[in-house]
């Protein structure tokens, strides 16, 4: 594959216009320029940012497929209200570790005009991360750890995750770090209109750089997400 140049002008304007005619027969007659404008530049940036994230995380898996690191542009609407069938933005998922690819930590890049959202760690908990999460936050040392990695990376980014409104059950509620037990996922994340970077190879390194301060979350989980594997194996 030749080396990624930037997203073409047309990546956007053709997720601007998906965007009022998200319909079958309007993407059916425009296929070949969304593989065009789309999927083929995403793949040369997956692998142009694999290339340079794996100098921070060595086990960076960066797969330039559609269902690897290029999220299907199809919705699943079989319970949704808005049955509009496509996603009108192009997302991107590098992730770390053994398992599932959604229950990995990693670092995400959602490109939806006129927005860029960046972000990393993992959006949802399955119930076997959910319980060692919660566990790892009432752990002394781990507990400890996450409340520094979730400081650190807050000074320049959102952090998400807080979806309960009471600690679960089990649990202490004045425990120094019982507001992360109301988390059901724990992300960083930042968005601002599309950079001019976005249309050259520097989007690359942008998106590094902003990663790369987001690493200390992202190697908490990292190493959360391995201590779930042990116990797993074990049992």
């Amino acid at each position: 594959m030749s080396d990624f140049s930037g997203f073409p002008r047309e990546t956007v304007t053709f997720l601007a216009d998906l965007a009022r005619n998200n319909n079958r027969r309007w993407f059916n007659a425009h296929r070949e320029d969304f593989d065009r404008m789309v999927i083929e530049p995403a793949k040369a940036f997956v692998e142009a940012l694999g290339a340079r994230i794996i100098s921070v995380a060595p086990g960076i898996i960066a797969d330039p497929r559609v269902n690897g690191s290029i999220f299907r542009i199809y919705r699943d609407t079989r319970f949704a209200r808005d049955k509009k069938p496509y996603k009108t933005h192009l997302g991107i998922f590098l992730w770390e570790g053994e398992g599932p690819k959604m229950e990995c930590p990693g670092f995400y890049f959602h490109l939806e005009p006129p927005d860029l959202m960046l972000g990393a760690g993992i959006h949802l908990f399955s119930r076997a991360l959910l319980e060692e999460y919660r566990n790892s936050v009432v752990h002394p040392r781990h507990g400890h750890d996450l409340v520094t990695a979730a400081m650190e990376v807050s000074r320049s980014f959102t952090i998400g995750g807080l979806h309960y409104k009471k600690v679960p059950r089990g649990f202490d509620g004045d425990h120094p770090y019982a507001q992360f037990l109301l988390y059901n996922g724990l992300t960083a994340w930042t968005e601002g209109p599309l950079p001019e970077e976005i249309h050259s190879p520097e989007i690359v390194e942008l998106a590094f750089r902003t990663f790369e301060v987001m690493l200390p979350l992202h190697r908490w989980l990292l190493a959360m997400t391995a201590r779930s594997r042990e116990k797993i194996v074990r049992a």
